[in-house]
């Protein structure tokens, strides 16, 4: 429809005494006479004003909770508290009917478990329509950082023939018929009569294919769908989940920790710059939350704090030998007060351990790198000292590690000694040792999970909470 207003419009920039035409869905109808609606532009309602006795009572009965209308008038000064306008309403169509008794949103508080079964109407609601538009501006702000920056985005597949990841937690990609699937004389399933002509599964990494385009291209990155088949049920994990992964010829370690915190840090000043009043609407959501936890369970930072200490310090490098010893000596694991005990080197570190070197002994942000061979992937290029890898991770308060990234071995015989220990047959990856064979150059690459950025930004506690539609263990709706 023409000469139709956004609230978001109405409330930040169109002048007092203005006619405009407002659509929007109804939060609340009081009195017969105040209307609260919403069209998810902007966290804040606009109040539509009409008197009931100008409008046809049968109309009047089915501006109900839920009921998508539309609404003409003047804008207003409003005397309310809390609202700069109003409006004014002279004309009122309905659009779209809702059941009073059925719609399940009604005016009241509602879990976060609840809005999960409703994942269709949730965008709707404060809250989500708040974590959602902040979705919005941090994926644009990561595709407008690397364009700035001379990264070219790369499409990887979703179909894929590799686990970059070496886990074997992966969807299988068949049209065979499960209950009439073709055999070898062994008895295993033929997949040389599957679509492709061999097994493929759902991509758990854009990176290996990144590579081959840095090699090319020098510096790229991925932004997609990924999938993991790992059967847990946390507040930290999904089947489908979004992955930014950049790759970049010619850069060394060092080089890779600092394009990670530019880059983290420049998503979360654009968040701040763009989209303060969703900010403020979460941060007031996670207060009212953390006065529910134990005492000693409450954060001592509130959302927009916790956001401005990853801008405000520089983030500290430690060697994972150096984290080691610190936590081995720290008072929680003395005390026995680690869920898991940090007794030697060679352990792979928790959340717990990661949190605690951020928020109780270093206080800031932490990048922790050349991490044990035998606990990274065959991929991460080996140190002289034959102990470890040029691995790196990035670790932020509340959430742990956000970003996981190396150096990626360039040497042709260091990574078939690698893949070979780690049964990878060679002839898998003939395309991946290719790039070895011709042309090879020192080069590195990190993964941030989009999801757990999301989470961290929004303050959101569970991750089913900040994607459209949680794809988990036994949960395909929608």
């Amino acid at each position: 429809m023409k000469n139709n207003s956004t609230i978001k419009e109405v409330l930040s920039r169109i002048p007092v005494g203005s006619e405009v035409r407002v659509n929007g869905w109804i939060r609340t109808f009081r009195n017969d006479r105040f209307i609260t609606l919403s069209d998810g532009t902007a966290p804040q309602t606009l109040q539509a004003v009409i008197e009931a006795s100008h409008f046809p009572s049968e109309l009047i009965k089915k501006l109900n909770t839920g009921a998508c209308i539309s609404v003409l008038g003047d804008i207003q000064s409003s005397p309310a508290k809390g609202q700069d306008v109003e409006l004014q309403v002279r004309q009122l169509e309905i659009l779209g009917e809702a059941d009073s008794e059925k719609y399940p949103l009604q005016p009241k508080k509602h879990s976060l478990e609840f809005m999960r079964e409703l994942a269709h109407l949730r965008p709707r609601t404060q809250t989500f329509g708040a974590v959602f538009r902040l979705r919005h501006h941090l994926a644009f702000a990561v595709n407008k950082y690397f364009n700035d920056k001379g990264f070219f985005y790369v499409h990887t597949p979703i179909i894929t023939a590799s686990d970059a990841e070496g886990a074997g937690e992966m969807f299988a990609v068949s049209t065979l018929d499960p209950l009439k699937s073709p055999k070898t004389e062994d008895g295993n399933i033929d997949y040389s009569q599957d679509f492709f002509g061999r097994m493929t599964n759902l991509t758990v990494s854009g990176q290996l294919e990144a590579e081959l385009f840095a090699m090319g291209l020098s510096k790229v990155y991925t932004f997609g769908p990924t999938f993991r088949a790992e059967n847990s049920n946390t507040s930290r994990h999904l089947a489908e989940f979004w992955m930014i992964e950049p790759e970049m010829a010619f850069y060394e370690l060092d080089d890779n920790m600092d394009l990670a915190e530019d880059f983290i840090k420049y998503l979360i000043r654009y968040v701040l710059e763009h989209a303060p009043d969703d900010l403020a609407l979460l941060e007031k959501r996670l207060a009212e939350e953390e006065k529910s936890k134990p005492q000693d369970q409450r954060s001592d930072m509130s959302l927009v704090e916790k956001l401005n200490f990853v801008l405000s310090n520089p983030f500290r490098r430690v060697s994972y030998t150096e984290a080691i010893e610190i936590l081995k000596e720290s008072r929680p694991n003395k005390k026995k007060k680690f869920k898991y005990l940090i007794e030697e080197w060679g352990a792979d570190l928790q959340s717990e351990h990661e949190r605690f070197l951020v928020e109780k002994h270093f206080n800031c942000p932490v990048i922790l790198y050349d991490y044990p061979a035998n606990i990274k992937a065959f991929y991460m290029r080996q140190n002289e000292d034959g102990k470890t890898v040029r691995a790196m991770d990035v670790l932020f308060p509340g959430i742990g590690e956000i970003i996981g990234g190396s150096q990626r071995e360039e040497r042709m015989e260091k990574l078939q000694e690698k893949m070979k220990a780690m049964h990878i047959p060679e002839e898998s990856l003939w395309w991946y040792l290719d790039t070895r064979r011709f042309g090879a150059c020192k080069h590195s690459g990190f993964g941030l999970g989009f999801e757990r950025l999301v989470q961290f930004v929004t303050g959101m506690t569970n991750i089913r909470d900040v994607i459209p539609f949680p794809r988990t263990p036994g949960n395909a709706d929608f």
